[in-house]
């Protein structure tokens, strides 16, 4: 999946700040509370051997329902959309924006009838459907509107891949080691102890009144969220855990906004070089800073 503040690009910065249990094996448990495009997990579940339990889970009920797809259905799932991407490729340019605007269409008006509660047949279809228009659509991000409809237009886009076969059969793999949980980002309590390295990516306090991008489910991620979130970082922290916890970095607009500071005096606050990536003015892309917070 592409993903709105996906960390592809930030891998080797944030495994460089991994606390060293996890390279000496004491780590057994791995839990990510907003998974988003799973960058993260993903290289930890190729890459560290000796941690035996994942637990990753999100509040955006579309893309929960892909993961337990993906675990769950790759193969009927990889059916489907080779002949999407069949039929979408043998279309002219104008047919296949016509195709997009259909598909989208179809998406949210199936938006009432869908039990995003319970696995069955018709979770296949949507996922199938949710990784067509991320592929196609305008930067490939996944946004909603109040609603919790899809709103991203067309993204023209001359040969999009579709359906990458060996890249899902992979996912698959990793997703059979991981307990796959839809909600609040609390909902990993219990599974977190001492041995368990935490991983925060929630949606990112805006810089500016018009940086706001945390539309990827139709709930609001405000500075109360924040703040309850760093309440929980702080619980955690008491447990043993080790904490990583990713957002924006307010000094990049503002050198007097300490909101990160104080909201998580005591921790150890990291800045790291990134990149804005979904602008949608090409001008105000480029290199930022983002805080990485750390309890070790």
């Amino acid at each position: 999946m592409k993903w709105a503040g996906g960390k592809s690009q930030l891998i080797e910065k944030l495994t460089r700040l991994f606390p060293p249990e996890i390279l000496n094996g004491k780590i057994k448990k791995y839990v990510e509370p907003f998974i988003g495009g799973g960058a993260l997990f993903f290289n930890v579940a190729q890459n560290y051997p000796t941690i035996e339990e994942f637990f990753i889970s999100d509040a955006n009920p579309e893309l929960i329902l892909a993961y337990t797809t993906i675990q769950k259905n790759v193969g009927e799932l990889i059916d489907l959309l080779r002949e999407m991407e069949k039929n979408y490729h043998a279309l002219s340019g104008i047919e296949q924006k016509e195709f997009f605007y259909q598909k989208r269409k179809h998406f949210n008006s199936e938006l009432s009838i869908i039990n995003f509660s319970e696995f069955g047949d018709d979770w296949t279809e949507r996922t199938a459907s949710i990784i067509f228009l991320n592929h196609t659509c305008f930067n490939g991000l996944f946004r909603v509107n109040s609603k919790g409809e899809f709103n991203v237009p067309f993204g023209d886009y001359k040969n999009p891949k579709i359906c990458d076969a060996e890249n899902l059969l992979a996912v698959s793999n990793l997703l059979q080691r991981a307990e796959i949980q839809r909600g609040d980002f609390t909902l990993s309590v219990d599974f977190v102890d001492s041995n368990t390295f935490v991983y925060f990516d929630p949606p990112y306090r805006p810089i500016s009144k018009t940086a706001s991008f945390n539309s990827y489910s139709k709930y609001d991620f405000n500075d109360l969220e924040q703040k309850r979130l760093a309440e929980y970082f702080a619980s955690l922290s008491e447990k043993g855990a080790k904490l990583m916890l990713s957002n924006s970095d307010p000094k990049n607009e503002d050198a007097d906004d300490h909101f990160f500071e104080d909201l998580y005096r005591g921790f150890h606050i990291e800045r790291v070089d990134a990149s804005r990536m979904i602008n949608s003015n090409g001008g105000k892309r480029g290199k930022i800073k983002e805080l990485v917070i750390l309890n070790y």
